[in-house]
């Protein structure tokens, strides 16, 4: 039997929204929402890694379980290493699940089909994508997308992972989700490895798993999850929760 780690990077520094890690919504902060949607997943130990002792406190004051990792990271995926490193020592846990510390309304049920595609022994990392319906995206730079082979109809082999738009021709583009289920010794590999020469001309750190033959399978997934970002974003979020 796999032993599942659900790990949640969470800082106070947001650019475009400081602090947004334990912005009110609904009385309780952001991060105890993504919290709680992750558990609700029912995958492993959910536990927000951070270095912020603001958000320490805020999680275990809602019950959760926090750890404090360095602030000097240059990515969540070097601050849930740290993370995994420092809770699971005898490294008992061969899955690591990385959800995003902002995505207050994520459905637990996409958290598990990206669990999901580490049942397939060859796949390294398992990520998330989204059929793009909204016309406003297609150009955007800041909707990545991703470029796959399809397996199935839910499920495709990542290729490519890019801010243009791509590829080119008829059918169907994939909004890409940035919420990754790792296992545990592609984690390892990950971390250790240099920044690649795609990875830095697209600033997409996923770009150097694909550039050192590592292999990324995507779960096709009905809906993007709102990431908040801006003071608009956190007011969708407020009233998204409202609504549940």
């Amino acid at each position: 039997m796999s032993r599942t780690l659900v790990l949640i990077p969470a800082r106070m520094a947001a650019s475009r929204l400081p602090g947004k890690p334990l912005a009110d919504i609904g009385g309780r902060p952001m991060i105890v929402h993504v919290m709680d949607q992750a558990r609700a997943a029912g995958l492993g130990e959910v536990i927000v890694a951070t270095d912020s002792d603001e958000i320490s406190a805020a999680v275990e004051a809602a019950g959760g379980r926090a750890i404090m990792t360095r602030p000097d990271h240059p990515s969540g995926s070097d601050r849930i290493h740290e993370a995994a490193m420092l809770v699971d020592t005898a490294a008992a846990a061969d899955r690591i699940i990385n959800v995003q510390g902002d995505l207050p309304t994520i459905d637990p049920a996409i958290i598990r089909a990206a669990a999901d595609l580490l049942d397939d022994p060859a796949v390294d990392i398992g990520t998330l994508a989204s059929v793009i319906t909204r016309p406003e995206e297609v150009a955007n730079p800041n909707v990545v997308k991703v470029v796959g082979t399809p397996l199935s109809g839910r499920r495709l082999r990542a290729l490519y992972f890019t801010r243009a738009t791509a590829p080119s021709g008829e059918g169907p583009l994939y909004h890409h989700i940035g919420l990754y289920a790792y296992r545990r010794a592609a984690l390892d590999r990950f971390v250790a490895l240099p920044p690649a020469p795609l990875e830095r001309r697209e600033r997409l750190e996923q770009l150097r798993a694909l550039e050192n033959g590592m292999r990324i399978d995507v779960a096709v997934v009905d809906t993007v999850p709102l990431g908040v970002d801006t003071p608009e974003d956190l007011e969708r979020a407020r009233g998204l929760i409202a609504k549940a």
